[in-house]
């Protein structure tokens, strides 16, 4: 019988109605939460991404900013509009987007930004926190995105076989920490693969959750799956496709129709992990603000 979808777009509206009613209590004490994005460049894939986030934060009630630079702002000129948006008090989170052009250093970037504003979580102090499992820091929004997909999809973590693919100091390295950590939604038993890993399938088939961002299209098939596996495929990729009017579609890091014949739950590509990790966003954004107020 075929996998049972996990709609990442219905747990996303859950979850932004839930944000959306913290701004109404937020805005009973003055408070409108406050989102600045920083553009720099005109990477197309960038440009609608932010846009989608612009709109979702305006759909919550928050107060939405996007700072567009040209793509020869140099780190000088970044840096110091970072240093205003720490100062801003009407600004609760700060996001960088990337890629940023070759000659800034993103790191240098991302340590810049206060680690209470960090709403992407990725500074060294938030990266740090979420290791460690102390939780007033801020946990990326793709991997927290991904927790609470099992959360909500009654998924049973506690002591279940967890199996990462892929190492990015964006998705997997903070996936592992979330899962580890002694908490709802966690206490598994992490295993991290990546190019390096012998024998990838080896691994694979021993998950009972099977979590894949690995930036490779379908690279995980069906028969590198447990049965009965929940499979999370964090993956989004662009492949040529003739038949569509684009030119081409969106597939994940799994190949989807022989893992769906295989897992008993699987997200979907597109319309399950990427509307969580806006939807995360949001809420990391008003807890930045009801611990700035």
């Amino acid at each position: 019988m075929p996998a049972e979808l996990i709609d990442g777009v219905a747990i996303a509206r859950q979850i932004r109605d839930e944000v959306a009613c913290d701004v109404q209590r937020l805005a009973q004490r003055g408070i409108v939460p406050g989102l600045t994005v920083v553009l720099v460049g005109d990477d197309p894939a960038s440009a609608v991404y932010v846009r989608s986030k612009g709109k979702a934060t305006d759909e919550a009630g928050m107060h939405s900013v996007t700072i567009r630079l040209p793509a020869d702002t140099m780190q000088a000129t970044l840096l110091a509009q970072v240093d205003a948006l720490n100062a801003d008090p009407l600004v609760h989170g700060i996001l960088v987007q990337m890629p940023l052009p070759k000659q800034i250093d993103a790191d240098a970037i991302v340590r810049r930004i206060r680690p209470d504003k960090d709403v992407d979580g990725f500074h060294p102090v938030n990266v740090g926190k979420n290791l460690i499992g102390e939780r007033d820091g801020f946990v990326p929004c793709t991997p927290a995105g991904v927790q609470e997909l099992l959360v909500r999809s009654g998924v049973e973590t506690r002591g279940a076989e967890c199996v990462v693919v892929g190492r990015s100091n964006i998705v997997g390295k903070p996936m592992m920490a979330l899962m580890l950590q002694n908490a709802a939604g966690a206490n598994a038993t992490v295993t991290v693969c990546h190019s390096a890993t012998r024998d990838l399938a080896a691994h694979t088939r021993r998950a009972d959750i099977l979590i894949v961002a690995a930036g490779r299209p379908r690279m995980v098939t069906g028969e590198m799956i447990r049965p009965g596996a929940v499979v999370i495929d964090v993956g989004i990729n662009r492949v040529a496709d003739a038949s569509a009017r684009s030119g081409y579609r969106l597939v994940g890091d799994v190949d989807f129709e022989s893992a769906r014949e295989v897992a008993s739950l699987i997200t979907p590509v597109p319309g399950g992990v990427g509307p969580m990790t806006i939807a995360l966003l949001l809420r990391n954004t008003v807890r930045a603000a009801e611990r700035l107020a």
